[in-house]
């Protein structure tokens, strides 16, 4: 078929060079977010998607929004069979939709129905799901609501953070994408509509969601740090600045810490939660590096009674 793949970020690169490596499809032409800035000379900066595309020697399309005319037009003008997506980041409005013959084909990775929504691996981890996936189905002018034509699954290891259990998705996830489009091409694959049970939603991750309750059992912290990691970082309060946790330990054998009460050591940070202590492994101080958290404790000397958390950053 002739694809005209759409795509934003990193996570979106492994389906592309797929879909290049197929051999069996021609990527005519890829759809990706404008550039935007990045670094701290904000400097524009081309999508992941873009700069791989551009080596390819691929026609690169950066619509500032999928209805736009011109945009509209060119896509016409290309006549692709399929549109693959993978975490393009904008809406595809119907006018969009109905161009090419067998419309647009999204990798999410969730089980869908479950975790319909911007941010399924970081709520799947926070949930405390032991497995996860990633699908393949026909966008609708529904959020995540299209039949669906295959799944993967895949396991929520303990330590897994979001970083890691997407990277795993998007490189597995870009095998059934590339399936997809070979059993949508000869035939043999039908979509499937989803199941009206099982429906849960994963909005995206905001940062006071992000922040440590330590009132909360200790898993929970650790859900939250592993499914805010690396983006968009879970935090707390320490003398009224803002702490990035990065990993944490669980002390299950520890109770004697109320919550978000500090217990420094000579090479480790313990804190209360609302059910047994957690370890703090790494953290990163406002305005600096990470760093192992035993160093943090030792450059600011925590004195007996201090906590986490409390008054929100001035």
């Amino acid at each position: 078929m002739k694809l005209v793949f759409a795509g934003t970020p990193e996570v979106a690169v492994p389906a592309l060079d797929a879909l290049i490596a197929s051999g069996r499809h021609e990527v005519a032409a890829v759809i990706t977010r404008p550039d935007a800035p990045a670094g701290r000379g904000r400097h524009l900066v081309a999508s992941p998607v873009a700069e791989r595309a551009e080596e390819a020697g691929i026609e690169v399309l950066k619509p500032a929004r999928p209805r736009d005319p011109d945009f509209q037009a060119r896509l016409r003008e290309i006549d692709p069979d399929c549109c693959p997506v993978v975490a393009y980041g904008a809406l595809i409005p119907k006018s969009a939709l109905d161009i090419p013959r067998h419309g647009w084909v999204n990798l999410h990775f969730s089980l869908l129905p479950a975790w319909r929504g911007a941010a399924p691996v970081q709520q799947s981890i926070i949930a405390g799901d032991e497995v996860t996936g990633a699908s393949t189905f026909r966008i609708e002018e529904g959020l995540d609501t299209g039949p669906v034509y295959g799944i993967l699954t895949e396991e929520i290891r303990p330590s897994d953070t979001s970083g890691d259990l997407l990277t795993r998705l998007a490189f597995a996830g870009s095998g059934l994408l590339a399936a997809t489009m070979d059993g949508i091409e000869d035939g043999t694959l039908r979509a499937v509509a989803q199941p009206h049970d099982g429906i849960s939603h994963a909005p995206k991750i905001t940062v006071e969601d992000a922040r440590i309750d330590w009132t909360a059992p200790a898993m929970r912290a650790d859900r939250v740090v592993r499914g805010c990691t690396p983006a968009p970082g879970a935090w707390t309060v320490f003398r009224g600045e803002r702490l990035k946790l990065i990993s944490l330990g669980l002390v299950p054998d520890r109770t004697d810490l109320e919550p978000g009460a500090l217990s420094p050591a000579k090479n480790n940070v313990y804190v209360g939660t609302g059910s047994h202590a957690v370890e703090l492994l790494w953290v990163q101080p406002q305005g600096k590096k990470p760093m192992r958290a035993a160093d943090w404790a030792r450059g600011v000397r925590i004195a007996p009674g201090e906590r986490l958390g409390g008054a929100d950053v001035g």
